[in-house]
């Protein structure tokens, strides 16, 4: 009878737990504890659906879509040891498994992770679905920053210093999540610096080097944002330079603004967003030019967009923390001449429902 009353308790702890999910996503945490209880066991579950409609006007053309239908398990086998494990079941209609590692933390401050995971580079590419602004990422978010890899990362955190910091270090296959059984005469690295200098300022530094196919590829991005309670501003600037002159420099801009209005009735409150980012004519490091052997061929051309949009807020949510929003985004694109659209990047309408639970 005492073990079902410790059982029913420790769920009934982890039920509220989880109904009162606070501002940062567990993503494996040390328990500050010397011997796990019952409840401590019990693993934590998180999850995301996106679901948004868009409307095409360049091309007359609309689409519903699922774009995220996340689940996530995270908790401790030991104090010190903790786990994490992350499917997506509609990313675009197809299931992809994202993150899948254990994380160690040996000393005070450090933290060892090895496993699956998304690479520690940029600030907007590091942002999970329910924590972006925007319903649609940025091109450093998406086409030119956005990697998760196999690999081990080591971690050094002093959130209680006086000038809080996050170092972090990584190695990685550099072959992605699907192409595990490679083996690999060079390892790609990355590596990562958050500072919080004043208050509400955040300074970001990053550079990884990966080689997805015969090419070199470095990558170099600097981000800084300033945020309260009811503003955020953010500019990020990243380079990416390709190895024997494979393919021409490249450069990518993400800076935006959002403003929150809190209110009364139905909604929590109402946000005003505007962002301009930009991409120079990239090369995702394996496909090669049909006209010249030696060179990458543009997978993604040149093109300027301009956001605007709201964001309606069913709940309270901090700055970091969204729970359930409607995102009204309206895209449009600017791309330079002889450059070809990509064919769902074109200027757009779109309504996204986003629900984290």
């Amino acid at each position: 009878m005492r073990i079902l009353v410790t059982i029913g308790a420790g769920l009934l702890l982890t039920t509220t737990a989880l109904a009162q999910v606070n501002e940062e996503v567990v993503d494996g945490k040390k328990l500050d504890k010397e011997k796990m209880e019952l409840h401590d066991y019990l693993p934590a579950i998180h999850g995301t659906i996106r679901a948004k409609y868009e409307y095409q006007t360049a091309t007359d053309e609309s689409r519903f879509q699922v774009r995220n239908a996340r689940f996530s398990l995270t908790g401790n086998v030991l104090p010190i040891v903790a786990y994490k494990a992350e499917i997506d079941l509609s990313d675009q209609g197809k299931i992809r498994m994202l993150d899948a590692y254990t994380r160690i933390f040996p000393i005070k401050h450090v933290n060892f992770t090895i496993g699956q995971m998304r690479v520690p580079f940029t600030i907007d590419a590091h942002r999970s679905p329910h924590v972006r602004f925007f319903a649609n990422r940025s091109f450093i978010g998406k086409q030119v920053g956005d990697v998760r890899d196999v690999g081990a990362t080591l971690a050094y955190t002093r959130k209680d210093a006086s000038l809080p910091f996050i170092l972090e270090g990584g190695l990685f296959n550099g072959s992605g999540l699907t192409e595990q059984k490679e083996w690999h005469k060079t390892l790609n690295y990355s590596l990562k610096g958050q500072l919080w200098f004043a208050k509400g300022w955040n300074l970001t530094l990053s550079t990884q080097m990966m080689k997805p196919a015969e090419v070199r590829v470095n990558m170099y991005d600097a981000g800084i944002y300033y945020e309260t309670d009811k503003f955020h501003i953010e500019a990020e600037y990243l380079y990416k330079t390709y190895g024997h002159d494979a393919f021409k420099n490249m450069h990518s801009v993400n800076s935006f603004a959002i403003y929150d209005i809190p209110l009364r009735r139905f909604f929590h409150k109402m946000s005003f967003l505007a962002r301009y980012d930009m991409m120079t004519d990239h090369s995702d490091g394996i496909t090669t030019s049909e006209t010249e052997p030696n060179k990458l061929a543009i997978t993604d051309y040149a093109r300027h967009r301009v956001t605007g949009g709201l964001t309606f807020s069913f709940s309270k949510s901090s700055r970091n923390f969204f729970i359930a929003d409607i995102r009204l985004n309206y895209e449009k694109y600017f791309y330079k001449s002889g450059g070809i659209p990509d064919p769902s990047e074109q200027d757009k309408l779109v309504v996204e429902f986003m629900t984290r639970f």
